[in-house]
């Protein structure tokens, strides 16, 4: 009689299955980290689009239709944000001549915002908080922002998840103040990348002294020098003092990431 032998069922994977398994969930691992950065570009890129941009375009809209900045006096025109609210030393042009030496540092016209910005935000700490008064009564749309009523302000996460928000004034820069004179639009509540990627955007290249976007405080004095890196990255968290380009901070995801102001010269 011939002995039969039973087939026992396999059990577990062979090493080319297990191969295979280890090999997907690797990919998976890889595409759900590349997908967060792609998110968080995406999301970069919006505020530009539809944040920046918008106020950008609100500002010169403003312009359009009654022919000076925002907060001008349109009976006597200074081209200055909150010009309005200007006065001119007794003997001074309204405007003109040696502005430097006739517009004393800090007694510029004060800073148009919606609310007060944050501690060191601006070069002062008191702002005239009629912002969207201004363009409503003008009848200018507005980016949507964070609510109604809070257009100034946009709310993001940083690279640790943190919240962070971002608000737009308007102010104008005497001559000789270190990051360029005129009227500028403040951006605050940068982290960053985020400030790096916008002037990228912006300016073709991430510089934190020269073109139109500019780190706020940085020195634009020096005439025909290489630019300079903004002054922080993300491993700063808040609060976080000296700061550089190729620093190190203490690197916790658990901190939120340090922030930056940012200046954007108007064309009017």
């Amino acid at each position: 009689m011939r002995a039969t032998r039973r087939r026992t069922a396999q059990t577990g994977f062979t090493l080319v299955e297990l191969a295979v398994v280890l090999a997907v969930i690797g990919l998976i691992i890889g595409a759900v980290a590349i997908g967060k950065d792609v998110q968080r570009n995406a999301e970069y890129t919006k505020i530009k689009n539809k944040f920046i941009d918008q106020w950008e375009q609100a500002y010169n809209q403003y312009y359009q239709r009654t022919g000076v900045v925002v907060g001008d006096s349109q009976v006597e025109p200074r081209i200055m944000v909150n010009g309005e609210n200007y006065t001119a030393p007794a003997g001074s042009p309204v405007s003109g001549g040696d502005m430097a030496a006739t517009v004393a540092a800090g007694t510029e016209p004060l800073p148009i915002c919606q609310r007060d910005p944050a501690a060191g935000a601006m070069r002062v700490a008191a702002a005239r908080n009629e912002l969207r008064n201004l363009m409503t009564r003008t009848g200018i749309r507005m980016p949507p922002g964070r609510a109604e009523g809070q257009e100034d302000l946009y709310v993001y996460t940083d690279t640790n998840g943190a919240p962070q928000e971002v608000q737009v004034c308007f102010q104008w820069n005497r001559p000789t103040t270190p990051e360029g004179a005129g009227n500028v639009m403040v951006i605050s509540g940068l982290t960053p990348d985020l400030a790096r990627m916008l002037d990228q955007m912006i300016d073709g290249k991430p510089d934190a002294r020269e073109g139109r976007f500019r780190q706020r405080g940085v020195d634009n004095s020096t005439s025909n020098a290489p630019g300079t890196q903004w002054a922080a990255n993300n491993t700063y968290g808040q609060g976080a003092g000296g700061t550089t380009a190729e620093g190190a901070g203490k690197t916790r995801d658990e901190e939120q990431v340090l922030t930056l102001t940012a200046i954007y010269k108007m064309n009017q």
